[in-house]
């Protein structure tokens, strides 16, 4: 035996090998880590979308967009969307530099995340029946242009003609800059909807994520009967950095994040991804009673 790890060494040695496989080796597919951006820690891309997208190091919520805000939301296969046939046109044939906002509006038919910046529809959260909506970041920063202020208040008048509570899923930097005036006439008319909801006695329920901003936070986002805000999530008009620009003073620790809004009493809770459903549904019993 000793004599053969002899004979094995000394060919080795003459074909070079260093000590490591002369095997080639194999290339590790992209994106299966990333880094948290609120404790740095390197997490494996599985375990975090398995732990809803939220950072199992420090609770940092990641952004995630409109259809998987539905899978988590929703009762599985229970929603059916609305308004699937909308889309958005270029009423300004908008050009920003070389790019026109038609070309922004192309999409691949075959993606269903990317149609618009809100999907709506009706669903169950672990058995109540809602209208639920929730914006999609991914799609134009999740602005409100035309179609999602249609969007909205077609789950509006749905909601009020069969009696459901309504659940709507912010993340938006605000009115879409592409349709002008069209686009800041949405914050009006999503909240005469939401008047005529009140009136026939809705159950509104708002939950606000990173980020609720501009337009949206000025109108539809902040008029639920119940606000909730998930961890960490940036609420305002305008943001920080331009505020603190403007009025030339340092803003307090936290400034617009939905810890700081809970202490001002601008909104009424904060949950973590995981309890969203079980909080939700909660709300829901307690309304009806």
């Amino acid at each position: 035996m000793r004599e053969t790890m002899k004979a094995m060494a000394k060919e080795k040695k003459k074909k070079g090998w260093n000590g490591f496989s002369l095997r080639p080796r194999k290339e590790m597919p992209e994106g299966l880590w990333l880094a948290c951006p609120g404790c740095s820690q390197m997490l494996f891309r599985k375990t975090m979308e398995e732990n809803l997208h939220v950072c199992p190091e420090c609770n940092y919520h990641f952004r995630i967009d409109g259809p998987t805000r539905i899978a988590q939301l929703a009762d599985e296969g229970s929603f059916e969307e609305l308004g699937a046939d909308l889309s958005s046109s270029d009423p300004l044939k908008f050009t920003w530099g070389q790019q026109k906002y038609q070309d922004r509006l192309r999409v691949d038919p075959t993606d269903s995340r990317a149609h618009e910046a809100m999907l709506v529809g009706k669903a169950f959260i672990k058995g109540r029946p809602v209208m639920l909506a929730a914006m999609n970041f991914s799609f134009l920063g999740g602005s409100m242009g035309m179609v999602v202020g249609e969007k909205f208040c077609r789950a509006v008048d749905r909601a009020i003609e069969e009696k459901l509570p309504l659940v709507v899923v912010s993340c938006s930097g605000g009115a879409r800059m592409h349709e002008g005036v069209v686009a800041l006439q949405q914050m009006a008319k999503t909240s005469a909807a939401l008047a005529r909801f009140d009136e026939a006695g809705g159950l509104y329920i708002s939950l606000l994520t990173d980020p609720t901003t501009g337009g949206v936070a000025a109108s539809f986002s902040m008029l639920g009967d119940v606000i909730i805000a998930e961890p960490g999530a940036l609420i305002g008009f305008t943001g920080p950095r331009v505020i603190q620009q403007t009025i030339k003073i340092e803003l307090p620790e936290g400034f617009q994040r939905s810890e700081f809004l809970l202490e001002h009493g601008f909104i009424d809770m904060i949950v973590h991804r995981k309890d969203l459903r079980s909080e939700i549904s909660r709300l829901i019993d307690y309304c009806e009673k």
